[in-house]
Parts: C-alpha cells; sequence; structure tokens
C-alpha cells in the first residue's frame, strides 16, 4: 500500500505523456515539467513501456537468449544515409 501522499495517474494519462515525449522529441524533463510530474515517474513508464516492446519484438523474431546489446538494436529505428547525389 502506498503513501497517502503518492498521487496516482490513469493509465490513459501515462500512455498520452509516453507519447507526448516521443512524438515532441524534447526531454523527459521537459515533458514532466510542462505536465507537473516527477520526471523519475514519467521515465519509469516509458521504460516499462519500451521493455513490454523489446519483449514482444523477441517473440515475434522467435529471438531467445540474446544479449541486452541486441535487444536495444532490434527496435532502434534505422538511420539511413541521404542518397548521393
Amino acid at each position: 500500500m502506498g503513501s497517502k501522499y503518492t498521487k496516482r495517474y490513469t493509465e490513459e494519462f501515462k500512455r498520452d505523456a509516453i507519447a507526448l515525449v516521443g512524438s515532441s522529441g524534447r526531454a523527459v524533463t521537459a515533458v514532466a515539467r510542462e505536465l507537473g510530474i516527477s520526471f523519475e515517474s514519467l521515465r519509469g513508464w516509458s521504460r516499462r513501456v519500451n521493455r513490454k516492446h523489446v519483449a514482444r519484438a523477441m517473440r515475434e523474431r522467435g529471438i531467445r537468449g540474446v544479449t541486452r546489446r541486441r535487444r536495444c538494436s532490434l527496435t532502434r529505428p534505422v538511420r539511413r544515409s541521404p542518397p548521393r547525389a
């Protein structure tokens, strides 16, 4: 049981806050400050979502026993060089 001073947020609020970090391109601390929440909370929510995303990607690809670096590379966007003229 949490402290009586612990603030509870809805799942919808958490999803929207995480989406705002991803779509705005701003730092987690800036978004948290704007929303009036702790940056540790927002960082924890986004890490939890990322872990679920990585686990799902690994299951879909049938990958087991992979190093942490490899897990991260599964969800990292592919950087493409601009076309040469």
